[in-house]
């Protein structure tokens, strides 16, 4: 039989709480009256005695929520936790953490208890942050990120649906004049001004978006190319007619507008928003105040057409299991001894030719489907480790991957509570992509170390990474763009390059790799420069025989002999 609190108990306990800042109730579910043990600001506890009476009193947003984890809780046990909006006596409404747990007999709830807290503070700072996180703090328009995301989505559903869109590039003209001139507070004014008018010009369903201090982005769902220019020349009329009322007096703004068709002329949010800046630019070349659409060149449609063309074979060849890795080793450049071996993707032509992926890549990130063959080689990389746990593997993922929160959580599902695995993993992304978005990078990268993998930065020096760029990742190693290793015996301002390079990752203690080392003379160089790890051919050359089983066998046969 369980002891009895004794009031002295109870006493204590709730002073806690009250010093806690927290609500103790006791709801008698049968009868449906509450006993309260503390006071909320602004709230009169008194006139909330019943269940019916706090339901009247909680947001209508909240209260379905707020009864779906109560039947939830009452049905399958644990514990009861929700957070709602409650309403004041001035009307107003706070925030409000519930947790308790109920007594059930037969199936109903007899008493419930639980604690109340106050949470409106934290709240408004997360709904703060969610706000940055997502949309532009000057114009309340989306931002680049939650723009390029909802241009993803819509291409998506173009490519599902057979229908088109636009993607319009939209800059104001001369805005460094005007915030020379009246001020950055005028400059500002323009800004959200601009927004306001590209808002009147659009559609419910067209998206906006402020990409960058002068750009906005438009994204014109479902609308054909002929209407684009009516659309933009809607837009064009709009912001020049009428003066903008600022600060230091009315300003005259014009805008100039590029545009890129998607899913025929490109099929990522990032291939249509580069085709679009282009146009753009050849906008502004000829003389502002203007639209160009961005115009396919008769090779640039051949080039389209063998895209779609060589697309279709890989994914034939990833439905039939044709897409895999040749292995090339990573050696000490003291011992030569394997740290790891990098898994270079290869696809088995019908033909039964090997392809280097160099040759496919480039056409599968058009098509919009790179992702699915990285969490192909994520997914084959993985199995390969879990079956030979002393082997590491070392892999390279797009750009599109690096930035892409989806895939994070699926590397995060695979690894979560698997360090055997992640920590014979070498995940690279090359520095051009880490650069495009640097901090989403740097969240990816913080992710996979979390994890236990190691992360490289592939191409090193190709991208001008600073210092700054360098802390921000926080990567494992760096791989030194072979174009600055070949034939670097034979190249003294290669030889120059490499010793900054290698002076910038050894300030902050980052493992070095020296991709394309072909020779021995290159090899000593960079053994004296301090560069740990080599790649290349002089090494070994990538093979899709598994060299830790080549040892094995050959170790297996001495052991017979």
């Amino acid at each position: 039989m369980t002891e009895k609190p004794r009031k002295a108990d109870q006493d204590t306990v709730l002073a806690a709480l009250a010093a806690a800042g927290d609500v103790a109730y006791i709801w008698d579910a049968a009868g449906d009256r509450f006993e309260w043990h503390g006071t909320i600001d602004g709230l009169s506890l008194s006139l909330v005695p019943t269940g019916k009476a706090l339901a009247k009193r909680i947001h209508s947003d909240d209260l379905p929520l707020r009864d779906q984890r109560l039947t939830a809780h009452v049905q399958r046990g644990g514990e009861f936790d929700c957070e709602y909006r409650v309403r004041l006596d001035n009307g107003d409404y706070a925030w409000v953490h519930d947790r308790g747990s109920a007594t059930v007999v037969n199936g109903k709830p007899t008493r419930i208890t639980g604690v109340l807290r106050l949470v409106t503070s934290r709240k408004a700072v997360e709904q703060r942050l969610e706000q940055l996180a997502h949309y532009d703090e000057l114009t309340g328009h989306f931002n680049k990120k939650r723009l390029r995301e909802a241009l993803d989505q819509i291409i998506a559903g173009s490519l599902r649906s057979g229908s088109s869109g636009t993607y319009l590039a939209v800059g104001i003209d001369k805005l460094g004049t005007i915030n020379d001139a009246y001020g950055y507070k005028a400059a500002d004014s323009v800004i959200i001004e601009v927004g306001q008018r590209l808002d009147r010009c659009l559609r419910v369903s067209d998206v906006v978006g402020r990409v960058g201090g002068d750009r906005f982005g438009i994204v014109l769902t479902d609308c054909a190319e002929h209407n684009v220019a009516v659309a933009a020349e809607k837009i064009l009329s709009n912001v020049s007619q009428v003066p903008i009322d600022t600060a230091a007096g009315p300003v005259y703004a014009t805008v100039s507008i590029g545009s890129a068709t998607f899913p025929d002329q490109a099929k990522t949010s990032y291939d249509t928003m580069a085709l679009a800046e282009t146009a753009l630019a050849e906008a502004k070349r000829a003389g502002r105040d203007c639209f160009v659409p961005y115009r396919l060149s008769e090779e640039q449609r051949r080039r389209h057409r063998h895209g779609l063309a060589l697309g279709e074979r890989v994914q034939r060849a990833l439905k039939e299991n044709r897409l895999v890795f040749a292995y090339q080793p990573v050696v000490s450049a003291e011992t030569g001894a394997v740290d790891f071996s990098e898994c270079l993707l290869r696809m088995i032509g019908e033909d039964g030719e090997v392809v280097p992926a160099g040759d496919f890549v480039a056409a599968i990130e058009q098509l919009g489907f790179i992702r699915l063959i990285d969490r192909y080689v994520l997914d084959k990389a993985v199995q390969e480790v879990a079956e030979h746990p002393s082997v590491t593997l070392g892999f390279n993922i797009s750009g599109l991957t690096a930035t892409d929160r989806s895939w994070l959580r699926a590397i995060t599902s695979i690894l979560k509570n698997r360090p055997n695995v992640a920590n014979h993993l070498v995940i690279e992304i090359t520095e051009t992509a880490a650069l495009h978005d640097i901090t989403e990078s740097a969240r990816f990268v913080r992710t996979l170390r979390e994890l236990g993998c190691r992360v490289a930065l592939d191409d090193f020096g190709a991208g001008f990474t600073s210092l700054r760029h360098l802390q921000q990742l926080a990567v494992d190693t760096v791989k030194i763009d072979g174009s600055f290793v070949r034939n670097l015996a034979t190249n003294a301002e290669n030889q120059v390059f490499l010793r900054h390079l290698v002076g910038l990752a050894k300030g902050l203690n980052l493992t070095i790799v020296a991709e394309w080392v072909e020779n021995a003379e290159d090899a000593d160089i960079l053994r004296r420069e301090g560069v740990e790890f080599l790649q290349g051919y002089f090494f070994g050359a990538p093979t899709l025989e598994k060299p830790w089983l080549r040892n094995s066998h050959a170790h297996a046969a001495g052991l017979a002999s």
